[in-house]
């Protein structure tokens, strides 16, 4: 959602004692001040922006410590941003403060092939990372869409996952340990380099998720994977949405998971369609794009078993590409979404629910009695394997009925995915955006059990204050 209910504060100016510590801490270009040159660091991947105070560049935890240390004696807020790729407001200072940029905190990339680990600074891009692990036959699991870009930090922060994660997992089933600064200023080591360890609470996934609001990451030891021997991508073609979201049960029910499974409903296709002509048969509603990997001596095996769940009443074709040329033609009426979004609905409202499997059909069911309803063209696609479904409201913000039925139909939305045992957000994260909502899908004892926590890790509450739950 790209609509917040919180109001930006202006930001104050900072004491001129303060300016001189930081002046002492982050020497010459590491240290913005100027209105103009903080403005750009002063929001995210969403319609959210305020002018930080200042921004700082960490280079190393005992500097950030001692950044902690300065806002907590000056009740300054502070928010750890990446590269600001995030679409719900979370690395935005709406309630003033310092931000921390973490990109020039790369310090650490290190493969170690023996025990199937990285460790990693948090300043790193994914795309890093990734060609890195490739050098020694591996690969992390995570891969957000904008894997070139967005930072390890803010991959943790967020829980950003990917296409991958129906079958890999996401960061936090990827993460052995991390190095921390809590909102008392204290360092601190969370989880083990080792695949096996069970001593203590487990920090490490309290954090992964946390949104900068328990403690700023500092470096991460992951859990790699070896590369797929081989692997196969399917194109499945559907004369309409349910039949895709039938398939999409299908599928999850058979034994090969696949290793992607994307879905785009008729809508989209249509938008795709407006934008490039990508040789799709005028009868698709729907599609399914599925990658498998695995073993080469299996794979064609594994190929027509996906390939046999895909099909069933309402499929049209099922293509198999045999060659690079193929996989990437088949890859391109998905790739060709995101800007044919851009170029239609600018100021869409962008969604990333979350459903079991199972319920993916009454989704799509009740989002089209919903968007019917409230008059509003809504676009579906995303991770299908694992019900985390991107719903895009598009609405003209000139258009003032449209705007005025924004609202009530996104608060259906969440009512429609909360009914179907899902949850608000799989991937993109709560922020300022969601938080409001937060409550209804979270217990008064969970809600009072996480505000507990927080003050521990963060008593003066300077760490990103205001993000990710209402407030009490």
């Amino acid at each position: 959602m790209n609509i917040s209910t919180a109001e930006p504060n202006k930001a104050l100016a900072l004491s001129p004692a303060l300016q001189r510590e930081l002046a002492t801490l982050f020497v010459g270009p590491d240290l913005l001040t100027g209105a103009s040159d903080c403005w750009v660091y002063g929001y995210d991947n969403s319609r959210q922006h305020a002018l930080p105070q200042a921004v700082c560049f960490a280079r190393d935890a005992t500097q950030i410590a001692e950044l902690v240390g300065l806002c907590r004696s000056n009740g300054v807020p502070l928010i750890a941003r990446g590269r600001g790729t995030g679409t719900t407001g979370a690395t935005v200072p709406l309630r003033g403060g310092i931000v921390v940029s973490m990109e020039r905190m790369r310090s650490e990339l290190s493969i170690d092939p023996a025990n199937r680990v990285a460790r990693v600074s948090p300043g790193y891009t994914n795309q890093e990372l990734q060609d890195a692990a490739a050098g020694h036959g591996f690969f992390w699991p995570p891969d957000p869409t904008s894997a070139a870009v967005c930072t390890i930090g803010g991959n943790l922060a967020y829980n950003s996952a990917g296409p991958r994660a129906v079958k890999y997992g996401t960061p936090r089933e990827n993460t052995l340990g991390l190095r921390a600064v809590a909102g008392t200023g204290e360092i601190l080591k969370t989880g083990v380099t080792t695949t096996k360890g069970v001593v203590g609470y487990d920090l490490t996934r309290l954090l992964i998720g946390s949104e900068g609001t328990l403690a700023i990451i500092t470096e991460a030891t992951l859990k790699l994977t070896p590369l797929a021997e081989s692997r196969r991508t399917l194109q499945a073609i559907y004369s309409d949405i349910h039949a895709a979201a039938d398939a999409v049960s299908r599928i999850m029910a058979q034994p090969v998971t696949p290793c992607a499974l994307e879905f785009m409903d008729g809508t989209a296709i249509d938008m795709v369609r407006n934008y490039s002509d990508l040789g799709l048969p005028k009868e698709a509603r729907a599609l399914l794009m599925i990658e498998v990997d695995g073993p080469l001596a299996g794979i064609e095996a594994s190929a027509a078993q996906v390939s046999a769940a895909a099909r069933g009443a309402g499929c049209i074709q099922v293509d198999v590409a045999q060659t690079d040329d193929e996989v990437a033609r088949l890859w391109r009426t998905r790739k060709a979404l995101s800007p044919a979004l851009r170029n239609v609905a600018p100021k869409k409202i962008n969604e990333d629910v979350v459903v079991p499997v199972s319920r993916i059909p009454a989704l799509i069911g009740g989002l089209e009695q919903l968007a019917a309803q409230f008059g509003i063209t809504i676009v579906n696609f995303g991770h299908a394997g694992n019900g985390n479904i991107h719903v895009n409201l598009l609405v003209d913000p000139d258009d003032a009925g449209q705007m005025a039925a924004a609202n009530p139909c996104l608060d259906a939305v969440f009512d429609l995915v909360l009914s179907l045992d899902g949850s608000l957000s799989g991937e993109h994260g709560i922020g300022w955006v969601k938080r409001d909502f937060v409550s209804r899908e979270l217990d008064t004892t969970s809600l009072r059990l996480m505000a507990a926590i927080k003050r521990q890790f963060d008593p003066d509450g300077i760490l990103n204050p205001g993000v990710g739950f209402p407030d009490a």
